[in-house]
């Protein structure tokens, strides 16, 4: 462990919402803060939606694949963050777990490139947030 903080984004398939806050969170914070993202049943590549709406930021994570979350992953943390809804993380000893419950556009039926702006700017809102609290 480092003196530096760190987290884990996780959502099911580690292809989109936890990319965008990894990436996000990579770009904002550079080598101040370790990041880490996971799903709890990963995907195969990251969502090409994601990537592109991060690229409209110059922020490119086209390299990513999707990781597994382990228990070995939450230990090694400082904060998990669970994004959405539907994936679960099981609480570990030592380490902070907190629910971000996203912004879900299709369920006013915006889909493709505009949906995802729209969970990209609620994240990005919520990872500045998280961190000035990890630096703090």
């Amino acid at each position: 462990m480092t003196d530096k903080p760190s987290v884990l984004f996780v959502c099911v398939h580690n292809a989109g919402k936890s990319q965008l806050a990894a990436g996000l969170m990579t770009d904002l914070a550079g080598d101040a803060i370790d990041v880490h993202s996971a799903g709890t049943v990963p995907g195969t590549e990251v969502n090409a939606e994601a990537a592109g709406s991060l690229a409209e930021l110059g922020i490119d994570i086209t390299a990513e694949q999707p990781k597994a979350i382990t228990e070995e992953r939450v230990r090694a943390v400082d904060v998990v963050v669970v994004l959405g809804r539907e994936a679960q993380v099981e609480p570990v000893e030592g380490t902070r777990v907190e629910r971000w419950d996203t912004v879900e556009p299709s369920e006013q039926g915006i889909e493709g490139m505009e949906r995802m702006r729209l969970v990209r700017d609620d994240i990005a809102a919520r990872v500045r947030e998280l961190a000035d609290r990890l630096r703090a």
